[in-house]
């Protein structure tokens, strides 16, 4: 795995993680019941985003190391998704 894909591979990564993480202890403003006149009862009230990116960034590391070893390993080989049988042979 070149020093690119490993990039794309942890930037997939933490933004999939980060699109969990948003809506866990998410406040809206209907739920605390101090709706801001011109804003949806379901916009947040409390978000903490700096805490969710900080644990995110966590997670995501510890996965990509899961997910790059496997990779770098070869203990599931490319060839076990080439469905098709489009790609050679590996030599």
């Amino acid at each position: 795995m070149s020093i690119t894909s490993g990039l794309v591979l942890y930037a997939v990564i933490w933004f999939m993680t980060f699109l969990v993480a948003l809506p866990i202890r998410l406040r809206t403003q209907g739920d605390v019941g101090e709706v801001v006149p011109g804003t949806h009862a379901s916009s947040p009230e409390h978000h903490y985003l700096k805490k969710k990116a900080w644990i995110t960034t966590g997670v995501a590391a510890v996965l990509w190391a899961i997910i790059a070893g496997i990779i770098i390993s070869g203990v599931i080989p490319i060839s076990s998704f080439d469905w098709t049988e489009s790609l050679p042979p590996i030599q």
